[in-house]
This record gives C-alpha cells, sequence and structure tokens, in this order.
C-alpha cells in the first residue's frame, strides 16, 4: 500500500479525467483496450486515480484487469470492484460483458486508501490504513461486498474515524454468494470487506443522492415505536393512517404503491416546509393487522417526522433529472467528471427502456466522463449523514473549486 499522495498546489497542470467502455469478452483484451484509450485520452504517462469495474463476465481474470491496468496506466490509486452491470458515458450495461475505466490527472489532490475487514466471530472491525489525515475537507469513495460487510455499522464505525465525512459508492456485485464478488485496491484483489479511498485538496466532489421517490398523504409524528416497528402515528395506529394514504391513491397509483410504497423518515423535523431529498427513504417490510403496527426497513423513533412516498418511474426519473440540473445550475459549469453507482432494481426493469440514468447525467452535465455500475446497494450521504440505500442513484462529481470560469 502507497503512503498517501501530496501534490503541490502551486502552478500546477490542470486537473483531467478520462473514461472508457470496453465491451471485449476477453479479459486481458479489454483492460489493454481501456488502459491504452485512457491514457491517450490523459496525455499523460500515468495517472493519480484510476476507477476500474467490470460486469460478473470478467470475475475470475480480476487480477488480470488490475495487473494490466496497472502496467500500462501506471495508477497512484487504483479502486474498484465488479457489479450487477456496467455504467460507461451515457451507456448502461445491465447484462452484456463490459469494463469500464475512469482515469484522472489531479494535481494537488491527497488521497489515503483504506481497507476494512470485519470479524463475525469477535463482531469488530479492522481499518487497514495509515493513520487518517485529518487537514482539510475530504470526501470518502467506499465499495463493499454485502455478504461480508455489515454496511450500516460499517457507515457508524467510518464515522468515528472520519467525522462528518460524506461518503460515496455501492456494493459489488455479479457474484451470488460469499467470495465470489471482487475488490480492488492498488494491486491487491480482495473478495471480501470493504475498500476504500480518502480525498482532500483542490478537488470537489459533490454527492448527488437520487433516491426516486415522490410525497404521498400527508405527515406524521411517530407517536409509538420500538426498534423498527410503528405502532402510532399522530395517535393512531399506523396501518390505518397507512391504509387511509392508499385509499387515497388513484387506481394506477394503488397499483404501484403494491410494490413500490415506501417511508421517508424526515432528518431535520423543524424544518417549515419538506421536499423529497429532506427525508431518507425506507423500504416497508410488513404490517400486522391485529396490532395496527407496520414494519420499516430502519430504526424509528419517537418524535421522527415521517411521510409515505411512492416510487415509480415518472418520479423516479423527475428526481434524478432536477438533482443534477439543480447542482449544474448552482455552479454554472461543466464538471471534470462523475461516477455512479445505480440500483440493480432500477435500469430497464425500473424505466421500461436502457440506460435511463446514465443518459440523465450526461444531459444535464454535458458531455464528461462517466463510469460506474449497478449495485446491491448504494452509499450516500442525506441531511449530512451518510447511509445504505436501495433502488438509489448515487452519483459522485467531480469538479474544481467555484471560482469564475467559462464552460469548457
Amino acid at each position: 500500500m502507497q503512503n498517501p499522495l501530496s501534490l503541490p498546489l502551486a502552478k500546477t497542470p490542470a486537473c483531467r479525467m478520462a473514461a472508457g467502455l470496453s465491451k471485449q469478452t476477453d479479459s486481458e483484451a479489454a483492460a489493454h483496450e481501456l488502459a491504452e484509450e485512457i491514457q491517450s485520452k490523459l496525455g499523460t504517462a500515468s495517472a493519480d486515480l484510476a476507477c476500474l469495474f467490470f460486469s460478473g463476465h470478467h470475475i475470475e481474470n480480476a487480477a488480470i484487469l488490475t495487473a494490466v491496468t496497472q502496467r500500462v496506466l501506471q495508477p497512484r490509486f487504483l479502486i474498484g470492484c465488479s457489479g450487477e452491470g456496467i455504467i460507461a458515458g451515457s451507456e448502461e450495461l445491465e447484462t452484456a460483458s463490459g469494463v469500464t475505466l475512469l482515469a484522472a490527472s489531479l494535481p494537488g489532490l491527497t488521497i489515503e486508501p483504506l481497507h476494512i475487514s470485519f470479524s463475525s466471530s469477535q463482531d469488530q472491525f479492522r481499518l487497514h490504513s495509515h493513520p487518517p489525515f485529518r487537514s482539510g475537507t475530504s470526501s470518502l469513495l467506499l465499495f463493499a461486498d454485502p455478504f461480508t460487510m455489515p454496511m450500516q455499522e460499517a457507515l457508524k464505525f467510518l464515522d468515528e474515524q472520519y467525522p462528518g465525512t460524506p461518503a460515496i459508492g455501492g456494493l459489488a456485485g455479479g457474484g451470488q454468494e460469499t467470495g465470489e464478488n471482487r475488490l480492488i485496491l492498488q494491486g491487491d484483489v480482495h473478495t471480501g470487506g470493504l475498500v476504500g479511498l480518502r480525498f482532500s485538496g483542490p478537488v470537489v466532489i459533490r454527492p448527488v443522492i437520487s433516491q426516486g421517490c415522490r410525497l404521498v398523504g400527508e405527515r406524521f409524528v411517530v407517536t409509538k415505536a420500538e426498534h423498527n416497528i410503528i405502532q402510532e402515528l399522530g395517535g393512531t395506529p399506523a396501518l390505518e393512517r397507512l391504509q387511509a394514504v392508499f385509499d387515497a391513491l388513484s387506481e394506477s397509483e394503488r397499483r404501484q404503491a403494491h410494490r413500490a410504497l415506501h417511508l421517508g423518515i424526515a432528518i431535520d423535523e423543524h424544518r417549515d416546509h419538506f421536499r423529497p431529498g429532506d427525508f431518507l427513504v425506507r423500504n416497508l417490510v410488513g404490517a400486522d393487522q391485529e396490532s395496527g403496527s407496520i414494519a420499516v426497513g430502519d430504526i424509528v423513533q419517537e418524535g421522527q417526522t415521517v411521510q409515505f412516498h411512492l416510487r415509480d418511474a415518472r418520479s423516479a426519473s423527475e428526481d434524478i433529472n432536477t438533482l443534477l440540473a439543480v447542482d449544474r445550475a448552482a455552479h454554472g459549469r461543466r464538471p471534470l467528471g462523475a461516477l455512479m453507482f445505480s440500483c440493480c432494481g432500477r435500469g430497464q426493469g425500473l424505466f421500461g427502456k436502457p440506460h435511463h440514468d446514465a443518459a440523465a447525467l450526461v444531459h444535464q452535465m454535458g458531455d464528461i466522463p462517466v463510469a460506474g455500475f449497478f449495485a446491491q446497494g448504494e452509499i450516500g450521504p442525506v441531511g449530512g449523514r451518510n447511509f445504505l440505500h436501495s433502488y438509489t442513484a448515487s452519483m459522485a462529481i467531480f469538479d474544481e473549486p467555484d471560482h469564475d470560469v467559462t464552460d469548457r
């Protein structure tokens, strides 16, 4: 593992990013094709950062992909993983073979690699990294194996190590059981745990987290709850509240609600006005007719404000396009590039057509380098805290600090 990279900040070359996609089924040929393409686009013999993602077709050859990328591109820091599918540019490969690579020349950026393992017998995490640097604003890029890493607890552990640091990433895929997914960090290929990079310096990494839902019904205060079971909302049995919201939906919305009705937990219940992004969306996982309670896929506390959410293709499309348009308008220029981690439950299964999320990102941000994968869980901050999500598109927008520039 290399020491953290620290380059001079003054009179440095401009930051550059490039990305590519190979559909070759031969892993070594795909890696050579990508690394040489990226090297040509960057115009440099080596890169500061390389992010490598590949479909399940290449899992057994992950070491070959890693070795070729390192040998040809010579990145100072290499990270990546296998995915349920691959995202590259405005294209999404959900079932076909694919390898995508995003690389960057980022002068002045400090990078710290980290690797976390978890012992189920001892119920504890172990952080394998250099002593964390503490100066400046930073961001985390994280990839984990869903079979061997309890991600909710891991995010709490990371918050203790790196307080207040936003994290973006996803859970690896392509495998069906323990040991079948792959995580890459530097020259090492892991079959479990968590790998990550911590960034600090002159490059801004903005999170855009699209949970893809719209608000339905009224807001309620949780008046009786235990763990993930809500017994009362506003003094009334929770199931009665849910039934009233369901009855008020249109016929088409009711059909969607049978499979896509969720509960949003307000991050800040003291707000006067609430928008979809002000809620942490969680699945409804059950109901009990006798007690009138409902079960939610997270811990809920009395006094919290909640509102039901409906997820459908239209809501998800409007949400991701709106969030990206707001981010672009706020900064007034095309960013350097982006990473995208979209839930494997989105894609054609949700939108009825291919390439939706990737196309939305490129449409709103411009023709920028994009790479990523379809994940089995998405990592991203909501309301200043990091969470594991589902049915979400989690995006990391790489940009230079705000200053007077014209659109590139």
